[in-house]
């Protein structure tokens, strides 16, 4: 697989039977953590971090994405809620990331080549629903506070052993400033936030790839 389908493939990969790489012959699966009993502390916080999430409506900010080989690339991202959100790599990389309508799409602007998953099997799926809930469908491993900030692990509750997903905050105020996608080998893929802005709003079109015209504005 060429760098760059390794860049954007490293967003997508969340819960590995939809990641590119993660049939390469030979990779053992990573060992799911086992959960262990939230307490009523992690309790009252994850119901902090679901009312934060939910009353999150626009992130614009910038991004550095860090692959667990070393390789890194950053460029700015969109998160709309619900259901919209937009990764845009500075150059060289040539890719773009899109979700829209329950879909994301991956996009090579050097060669022109579109390619979609269903939002639900990228780790940020979570974030991209109306309603987001920590329970259920979804599996809290862990609740931490280290280095500065608070660390919620989780994965799906059906098919723990597909991958993990990290969100980090600040918490005072609270912000989602990165999270970490442990795939089914092991490979972790870390995204850090800065330069954070949650009051703009951005033209709805920039996620509409489903619109022709969208993919001519690519390709200009």
């Amino acid at each position: 697989m060429s760098r760059r389908r390794l860049i954007g493939a490293a967003l997508l990969a969340a819960l590995p039977i939809h990641a590119p790489h993660a049939q390469q012959r030979g990779a053992a699966p990573a060992p799911a953590p086992a959960p262990r009993p939230l307490t009523a502390a992690d309790r009252a916080v994850l119901g902090q971090v679901e009312a934060y999430l939910n009353g999150l409506r626009t992130i614009r900010a910038r991004f550095v994405q860090i692959a667990q080989n070393g390789a890194s690339a950053q460029g700015t991202a969109w998160i709309v809620r619900p259901g919209r959100m937009r990764f845009d790599y500075d150059p060289p990389e040539p890719m773009l990331l899109v979700a829209s309508g329950g879909q994301v799409m991956m996009y090579d602007r050097e060669l022109g080549q579109p390619s979609t998953v269903p939002a639900s099997s990228t780790p940020l799926g979570l974030l991209l629903r109306d309603q987001i809930r920590l329970s259920g469908d979804i599996t809290v491993t862990a609740v931490e506070r280290r280095g500065g900030f608070l660390h919620v692990t989780m994965h799906r509750t059906g098919s723990p052993a597909e991958g993990r997903l990290t969100l980090s905050f600040e918490e005072t105020p609270m912000q989602l400033r990165q999270w970490t996608v442990v795939d089914a080998q092991g490979r972790a893929t870390r995204v850090t936030l800065y330069e954070i802005d949650t009051t703009v709003r951005p033209n709805l079109r920039m996620f509409d790839f489903n619109d022709p015209r969208f993919l001519e504005e690519l390709r200009r």
